[in-house]
């Protein structure tokens, strides 16, 4: 029998398709997050992964078959899924892997508003309600419900995804710049583009094309390794940065002018600093930066003598949105290049606002 607690991790779903989960356990998970979160309608999103469209139909069938209305944004960023839920205010499953080779793939859940279902806000009665309903020989029979099936319904949010980034920033006073991107032929071939779209900003794109196979290279920023064309790139062509994304484009790396990397902890720091400026102009005493327990020291220094308030938090996104939710916190950053907007539902965005 398929083991759940390894496919369950603490904060989403991931494994190797087919080995450890197919269509089949994803249409049971559909239902299991209907039951488990009493949504009436449920919003769903997937990557560029070879297994994510038919998973991500499974898991919408399994919802509306226990009367959930459910909308499909198809090909989406991570955080493009976390706008649509937090616009249409309705919980949110996102179909990704992220970084992890394209053998893998996962679900990333969320309630209305883009709040996070982990562990122990959700997802251990997910897993427990599947788990109930998995047989020794890894059959899954989804009891079936008294309700109307719920309604299926497609819905495009790239544009609105990338207008409401645009307007967490004050892009009067933006420059011309050329910017190499380098997308990892993950969802960041997708989302750069239009958000980009108008702006003074001279794109060298690299890896554009959406491949879940990953020809190139892993779509794993994370690894020096994967930054070495867009270092090389950078050289090349003179840009004034580089940007390289994960998989499900939710994490930004930035490459200099010359071409080396800028820890994800600076980055924190400087967002940071820009964050309390706009909050304290608002008439915010303390805005609070969370930072997690990994992340240079540099940041709560920094924090501290803008007049901001830093508090630590664990690794992982579902700790550090829920540490945001009781501290009001403006911004928060992670040293995987994570960061996380009170304008944005708190939750994690790779286009860095």
């Amino acid at each position: 029998m398929r083991d759940l607690k390894q496919l369950v991790k603490a904060y989403d779903v991931r494994g190797v398709v087919p080995d450890q989960w197919d269509e089949n356990l994803s249409r049971a998970f559909g239902a299991a997050f209907v039951q488990v979160t009493g949504a009436s309608a449920i919003v769903v999103g997937h990557d560029m992964r070879p297994s994510s469209p038919s998973l991500s139909r499974a898991f919408a069938d399994g919802a509306a078959g226990y009367g959930a209305d459910v909308v499909l944004i198809g090909l989406c960023s991570t955080d493009q899924l976390y706008y649509a839920s937090g616009s249409l205010d309705l919980p949110g499953a996102m179909f990704t892997a992220s970084h992890n080779p394209a053998e893998y793939n996962g679900i990333k859940l969320c309630r209305a508003g883009a709040a996070p279902v982990g562990q122990d806000t959700g997802l251990s009665e997910i897993r427990e309600l599947v788990e109930s309903w998995t047989a020794d020989d890894d059959t899954v029979t989804v009891p079936a419900r008294d309700v109307a099936p719920g309604a299926l319904s497609e819905q495009d949010t790239l544009r609105g995804y990338a207008d409401h980034l645009l307007g967490l920033v004050d892009l009067t006073a933006i420059r011309p710049l050329k910017v190499a991107v380098d997308a990892g032929n993950g969802m960041g071939g997708h989302t750069v583009p239009t958000v980009f779209d108008g702006l003074p900003i001279d794109l060298v794109p690299m890896y554009f094309e959406l491949d879940g196979t990953f020809p190139n290279h892993e779509a794993n920023p994370l690894d020096p390794k994967n930054l070495v064309d867009l270092q090389a790139k950078v050289r090349e062509v003179g840009a004034d940065l580089g940007l390289a994304f994960d998989g499900d484009a939710d994490r930004c790396f930035v490459v200099d002018e010359r071409g080396e990397p800028v820890s994800p902890s600076a980055i924190t720091a400087l967002v940071a600093a820009r964050e309390i400026a706009r909050a304290r102009a608002a008439g915010e005493a303390e805005p609070t930066i969370i930072h997690n327990l990994i992340t240079s020291w540099t940041v709560p220094e920094v924090v501290q003598e803008l007049g901001g308030k830093p508090v630590r938090t664990r690794v992982g996104h579902s700790f550090i949105k829920q540490e945001m939710a009781v501290t009001d916190a403006v911004f928060g950053g992670e040293h995987s290049a994570h960061y996380y907007f009170r304008d944005f539902w708190r939750a994690d965005t790779g286009m860095l606002a």
